[in-house]
Formats: structure tokens, C-alpha cells, sequence
């Protein structure tokens, strides 16, 4: 989330996504990914008419789709360190590395030139 207006939820491209820090994914990573966000996909479907707080009920999630929810976790930490995270610790000292990166790489590209506008249009 980027932010809230009243009660809604409000979200930036440049605020929020493209400031996550995702290391480069090869063909394989990318396609590893589409197959777990599709078996996250069955497995709710697989629950109709079940709403997504029904299926995300920690009491009550089904089986098939925290297996799933797991199995995606796996694939996108490998692709983070080759292995999963030991602890959240760990996590946050990776994305804050990649993100410190990621940061100082924008710095140094050149900066492309703005266009001004006119107040008389």
C-alpha cells in the first residue's frame, strides 16, 4: 500500500511497486512464478464460493492453498538467496541490501531533461 484517502487504499507505481526491490529474474525465475501464482489461483477457485476472508482465515485456510502460499514463498526466496530465509531478520537484511542498491544505482543515472509547462498553457 502507498496510501489511504478516507478508507481507501491508494497505490503508486512509483511509490510502491517500483520501489520494491526484486532482483533480475531470468525465463525460468519469471515462469516459476506464473506456475505458483496459478496453483494460488486453482486452489481458490477450487473453494468457490468462498470469499477471500473465508480462504485467508488462519483458523480455517485450506490445506491445498497454504501449500501453495508456501510453494510460492519458496520459489521467490530461492530466488532471492538460493535457499529459504532463516528467520524475518534475515529477510529484511536482504531487501534493505537490494533496496540500499537499487537506490544508489537510480542516483546515478543521468536524469533525463523535464519539460516546462507554461502557467498560461
Amino acid at each position: 500500500m502507498c496510501g489511504k484517502l478516507k478508507t481507501d487504499y491508494r497505490y503508486s507505481n512509483t511509490l510502491g511497486w517500483n520501489t520494491f526491490p526484486v532482483p533480475p529474474l531470468t525465463e525460468r525465475n519469471k515462469a516459476d512464478l506464473t506456475r505458483c501464482a496459478e496453483d494460488i489461483l486453482l486452489a481458490r477457485e477450487a473453494h468457490f464460493p468462498a470469499t477471500i476472508a473465508d480462504l485467508y482465515d488462519p483458523e480455517t485456510m485450506p490445506a491445498d492453498l497454504r501449500a501453495a502460499h508456501e510453494g510460492n514463498d519458496e520459489v521467490l526466496e530461492r530466488i532471492y538467496i538460493g535457499r529459504r530465509f532463516r528467520n524475518d531478520t534475515e529477510r529484511l537484511e536482504k531487501l534493505f541490501e537490494l533496496y540500499t542498491k537499487m537506490v544508489a544505482n537510480d542516483a546515478a543515472k543521468p536524469k533525463g531533461k523535464t519539460r516546462k509547462v507554461r502557467a498560461d498553457g
